[in-house]
């Protein structure tokens, strides 16, 4: 894992966008007034170093191989055709200064709040990504593999969690006011006022109402096609009492669907679809951040060098 938090992102994005590095690109570093910019003529990277880095982070193997997972540049970022993103790739911003060079130091043990020069702030990043930048130039193109030893390793298994392809669900609904409100925000909770259900998309309607509670009943029809969490689940029979939903996820989409659920596990409420089962008539939702387990590549290009001892 990353060892600094430089920006608010969201669960495995944020920690990527920490320990990534770049990519070749125009972006331009911007230098305080009275601040000194990079020494002029500085060869390779070495370590001890602090450099500003451009990057593309993609997945190297696995069924998300070649998404782009995190960069530092605005092109890229905009472009989904030539750089598919990945299930869990957040942007940073919609404008090109909410792109930038990552600050990063080039070694093991910096401090928890990383060195400061001038403006610019260098953190710590995974051992792979670091060791790659070692003996590369600037304004160069290079990539560095790096496999889950030097980078995400950890894979927590208490964040996969196993669920039937087949659920039930009740026809008839009791609820209290504010847990209705809850539910259905902006709908009038009288009896007989139906209503989008905004979760499953079929008509819900009021049976009845009053202080203590309220009566409401879902009105499906069989065979409709719904997606209550990201991906397909078919209604396959309705009785007096219940709607039995089947989900239609296969086995050649483990890895490629990517769901939400209303609880938080591991701290997230993403997750993604890592097995499907269906001889057990299984998924598991792995709510791991995307990364973690994966052999990465980055395409990066060092903008600028400052060797150790520069201020």
């Amino acid at each position: 894992m990353a060892e600094r938090k430089p920006s608010p992102l969201l669960a495995v994005v944020l920690i990527v966008v920490v320990i990534a590095a770049g990519v070749t690109g125009g972006a331009l570093l911007y230098y305080e007034v009275n601040h000194h910019s990079p020494a002029a003529g500085v060869g390779r990277v070495q370590v001890g170093d602090n450099v500003t880095v451009n990057y593309i982070g993609i997945f190297a193997n696995g069924p998300q191989q070649g998404r782009v997972f995190d960069t530092s540049q605005y092109s890229v970022a905009l472009d989904n055709t030539s750089w598919p993103k990945s299930l869990q790739y957040s942007s940073r911003g919609d404008k090109p200064s909410d792109y930038t060079p990552l600050g990063v130091y080039v070694g093991p043990n910096a401090p928890s709040g990383g060195y400061t020069i001038g403006n610019l702030t260098f953190g710590s990043v995974v051992t792979g990504f670091w060791q790659g930048l070692v003996g590369i130039p600037a304004n160069q193109t290079h990539y560095i593999t790096v496999p889950p030893s030097l980078g995400y390793s950890f894979v927590n298994s208490s964040c996969f969690v196993t669920r039937n392809l087949t659920t039930i669900y009740p026809v008839v609904v009791t609820v209290t006011p504010p847990e209705f409100s809850d539910l259905f925000p902006g709908v009038n909770a009288t009896s007989g006022v139906s209503f989008t259900d905004p979760l499953y998309g079929w008509t819900d309607l009021i049976l009845t109402a009053n202080a203590t509670g309220v009566m409401y009943e879902n009105l499906p029809s069989l065979g409709m096609i719904v997606s209550p969490q990201g991906w397909p689940v078919k209604v396959t029979n309705i009785s007096a009492t219940q709607i039995t939903l089947s989900s239609q996820l296969t086995p050649d989409q483990s890895g490629l669907v990517a769901g939400h659920s209303t609880g938080s596990t591991c701290g997230t409420t993403k997750f993604i679809i890592s097995q499907v089962n269906l001889g057990a008539g299984t998924f598991v939702e792995d709510y791991n951040p995307e990364v973690n387990g994966q052999t990465l590549i980055f395409i990066v290009s060092v903008v600028d060098v400052f060797p150790p001892g520069f201020s």
